[in-house]
Order: structure tokens, then C-alpha cells, then sequence
């Protein structure tokens, strides 16, 4: 198959847009580039990541059973895995955590119809989430309080001056890139708030970069996720991620919903 075109250009492919533009020439099974890209990385195990066709994951096996098991990633020629590929090439550590914690989920509870919080919570992580890293002070923690709140207004209009010098998204879940490949309003990822000094911000690209890919991979290291771990964000809802952003646009509650209230006994 062909993949469709991307336009690299738009912001929220800004975190793995480094990671494509080091690809080797390569046409659309691609394998052997992400090879080339993942020298260095490796499996919780120690073993070396290498992107195989999909036809190498034995029939039954789990996928993050294998790839914990024998540091191999099933790949197939499609959109998906291209984006899998990259987010393992710009945040190795939180994908070698990920996939630790997916393996020993299905290593004490197999694999069932039912996957677990646990397991689901990691799932989310892997396929939809984007990490919002917020100054940690005053004005950050209001910022992420608000967003949790669902004061989109008062987090995303009022505050859209923050987003650039003191809060930045960045996308991590490959199933969300592939699906803004032709980005829709209502699309929301499952966000994960981390809080950074003032420093950070003022960080290269890559510096940051590997800041995240640890932080976040650290906490994870001694952290259950579940389905509750996440807030949503709309992710054309990102100050200067879409145009004409006014009041109105924050005013669309068949997109920016409010948070439900809990029912009355």
C-alpha cells in the first residue's frame, strides 16, 4: 500500500517530526529504516529493538508480550505503525516502560476478553495520549486545574499566552497522529500533565525532548495507570493549533464539553 500524505508542517506533529526527517530514504514497508533509526534502543530486558513484518508475531501470541520478550515490533506497512515507529525513536524510555508494564499485566492475568484497568490504562497511554508539560508554579497549576475542571474558556482562551513559553503539548499516542492525519474538531487525547521548572522551557528541542522521555518513563516506572489517570484535551483546541480560535470557538459544547456532574443520590 501507499501511505496517504502528511503534512509535517502542522504543530502536533512537532514532537516526532525530528524522528521522520533522520529516516533514511526508505519506500512504504519502511522496516529497515526504523532499523536503522533504533540503533541503541532496547527492550526492558536489555534486548535490542528491531521492527519486524508483522507476519514474525507467532499466531496467539500477545504483540507486548512479544516485543518484552524478544525485543521485536511486529510492523506492518500502514499509517499506524509508521507513527508506532517514530514515537519508539523520540520516547524510547516511556515505550520500553509501557511495554514492561503491558508485558507484566498479560504475564499474571494471560490475555482475556478483558484486558484490566491496569493493562487498558497502559493501552491509552500507548495509542492516545499527549503529555502537557506546565511551569511548575501558580499560574501552571491553575492552568492544569482548569483543564482537569473543563474551563476550557478559562483554560485555553484566557490562558492562551501560556501555551509556547510556559506550557507545550506534546503529542506521544500514535493512534491520535494517525487520525489527525485529517484532523476533525472533536478529536481529544487522553493528557497526562507533567510539571516542569522554568528552565525547561527554555531548553533545545532535543533537551527537552529527552527530559520528558525520562520524567515521564521514571514516574511511570512506579505507577499504575488506569482509565481515570488521563484528563481530555481537544487537540485542535491547543492555543495556535487551529485558526480562528476566539470565545465562540471555546463556546462549541459539542466540542468542548463540560465536565459531568456526578448524579444525586
Amino acid at each position: 500500500m501507499s501511505l496517504p500524505p502528511i503534512d509535517w508542517s502542522q504543530p502536533w506533529y512537532d514532537a516526532v517530526r525530528p524522528a521522520h526527517a533522520r529516516l533514511p530514504p526508505h519506500d512504504d514497508a519502511f522496516i529497515d529504516a526504523f532499523n536503522t533509526g533504533a540503533a541503541g534502543l532496547h527492550n526492558a530486558a536489555g534486548q535490542p529493538i528491531r521492527f519486524v513484518p508483522q507476519a514474525s508475531l507467532p499466531p496467539g501470541r500477545a504483540y507486548e508480550e512479544f516485543i518484552g520478550a524478544t525485543g521485536q515490533v511486529p510492523t506492518r506497512a500502514n499509517l499506524h505503525d509508521y507513527f508506532n515507529g517514530l514515537v519508539w525513536q523520540t520516547f524510547p524510555l516511556i515505550k520500553r516502560q509501557l511495554n514492561a508494564s503491558q508485558a507484566a499485566q498479560i504475564a499474571v492475568a494471560g490475555v482475556g476478553k478483558s484486558r484490566g484497568a491496569a493493562r487498558d490504562g497502559a493501552t491509552i497511554f500507548d495509542e492516545n495520549a499527549a503529555l502537557l508539560v506546565v511551569i511548575d508554579n501558580d499560574e501552571g497549576r491553575a492552568l492544569a486545574d482548569h483543564l482537569q475542571a473543563h474551563r476550557w474558556h478559562a483554560g485555553l482562551f484566557e490562558r492562551r499566552a501560556m501555551f509556547g513559553p510556559q506550557a507545550q503539548v506534546w503529542l506521544f499516542g500514535h493512534a491520535l497522529m494517525e487520525k489527525l492525519v485529517a484532523p476533525r474538531l472533536a478529536m481529544t487525547a487522553h493528557t497526562r500533565v507533567v510539571f516542569a521548572d522554568a528552565a525547561f522551557f527554555t531548553m533545545a528541542f532535543e533537551a527537552r525532548r529527552a527530559w520528558i522521555d525520562q520524567h515521564v518513563a521514571t514516574a511511570l516506572a512506579t505507577e499504575t495507570l488506569t482509565t481515570s489517570s488521563f484528563t481530555p484535551l481537544q487537540v485542535l483546541g491547543v492555543p495556535g493549533w487551529w485558526p480562528q480560535q476566539d470565545a465562540a470557538f471555546y463556546a462549541n459544547t459539542a466540542v468542548f464539553r463540560p465536565k459531568r456532574q456526578p448524579k444525586e443520590e
